[in-house]
């Protein structure tokens, strides 16, 4: 049975912004398909955490045929961490048209160097999915060692696994699927992204603080730094390293060949993951604890603007006609936000959306409308 995490926090306020004091065994051990991360248990607030032990579970969703899941406007798949599922949404008329059920619990997804296949981990139950892309269906299972959240070299060779509860960092050969390295790892490696030439991943480490360097040829740990309380998402930006730090209310700028931390940008409460569009033109920073998504200018990493997203927002993806599908992870539901004025609708999904990613990019485009005909 996979070990359930006790964290507690306790959380000290000082001029609006906030950190993790000390932790101590505070919770009572969760369970099942609905095990938290550290980064939910040491981020959720108490209103949090009541909404998610109330909240009904939504209807479930009869499962088409793969024709009938295919829309020619394209989907959003949401992974539904607690509720074991992963939710297909059409784009155009926002509506669910497909819950795919797994083992235990999902967390993240990656495309394919090839864009062949979208691949979701299955923590809990030790498994990669391969899902056809375009219509969800499912190609192959892979066992994996705690795949919380993975990602591929940017040039195809590597497949860079980090296992959050196993303390690892797996290295697999991307066509292969054979393992090239094993890294033990303290504590909790949990997001990650990739040097440009694919030679070095960095890695979140939350319970440590820190940030880790590894070569991806040789799996050696180059350096490991402090970077702040609980970090979590790590984003390559022009020759640096941005990471969220989701104890404070910043995102650290870090050398990448140090791992010192030269700047702090204060966003909010519970900064956690970093996105970049398309076009490039803004940085988008998810705020958990705030319920806020803040927009950075790329070039200055000054805010340009924020908007206000309850809930617990965490992942986010980017549709064609320019709005924002956000996960919120504390009222089960998508938010999809207009990013010029921050109005946004929700979409009901099933219990603690996390991962989300929508078919609608690139040659992606050409395959649905091809399938659909």
């Amino acid at each position: 049975m996979r070990r359930a995490l006790v964290i507690g926090a306790v959380l000290l306020a000082l001029g609006g912004g906030w950190f993790v004091l000390a932790e101590s065994s505070g919770e009572a051990p969760v369970t099942g398909a609905g095990d938290r991360t550290a980064e939910d248990v040491a981020a959720m607030p108490r209103q949090g955490t009541q909404a998610m032990a109330s909240a009904a579970t939504p209807p479930a969703v009869q499962p088409p045929s793969a024709n009938q899941a295919t829309s020619t406007s394209g989907l959003a798949f949401v992974i539904n961490s607690a509720q074991a599922s992963i939710d297909l949404i059409d784009v155009a008329t926002r509506q669910t048209v497909r819950r795919i059920p797994v083992l235990r619990e999902p967390h993240h997804m990656a495309l394919t160097p090839d864009h062949r296949f979208l691949v979701i981990g299955d923590t809990g139950a030790n498994e990669l999915l391969f899902l056809d892309p375009v219509n969800g269906e499912l190609a192959r299972r892979v066992p994996v060692s705690d795949p919380y959240q993975f990602g591929y070299s940017p040039d195809g060779k590597w497949l860079v696994v980090n296992g959050l509860l196993r303390n690892q960092v797996d290295i697999y050969d991307a066509i292969s699927m054979r393992l090239a390295s094993r890294i033990p790892i303290s504590s909790m490696p949990s997001h990650e992204n990739f040097s440009p030439d694919s030679t070095v991943v960095y890695v979140t480490l939350q319970s440590s603080n820190s940030v880790a360097a590894i070569s991806v040829p040789t799996g050696k740990v180059l350096w490991k730094a402090v970077v702040g309380p609980v970090p979590a998402g790590v984003l390559w930006h022009r020759g640096k390293l941005l990471v969220g730090v989701m104890g404070a209310d910043y995102v650290a700028v870090v050398d990448p060949a140090s791992g010192r931390v030269e700047r702090r940008i204060v966003t909010a409460k519970g900064a956690h993951v970093l996105f970049v569009p398309h076009d490039g033109r803004v940085i988008y920073v998810t705020n958990r604890v705030d319920g806020s998504i803040v927009v950075l200018d790329p070039d200055t990493l000054g805010e340009i603007r924020r908007f206000r997203i309850p809930g617990g927002p965490d992942d986010m993806d980017f549709a064609p006609d320019g709005k924002i599908w956000v996960t919120r992870r504390w009222e089960h539901s998508v938010a999809v936000v207009d990013p010029l004025t921050g109005a946004y609708t929700t979409l009901p999904t099933g219990r603690s959306p996390h991962g989300i990613w929508l078919n609608t990019h690139d040659t992606l485009a050409a395959r649905i409308a091809s399938s659909a005909r």
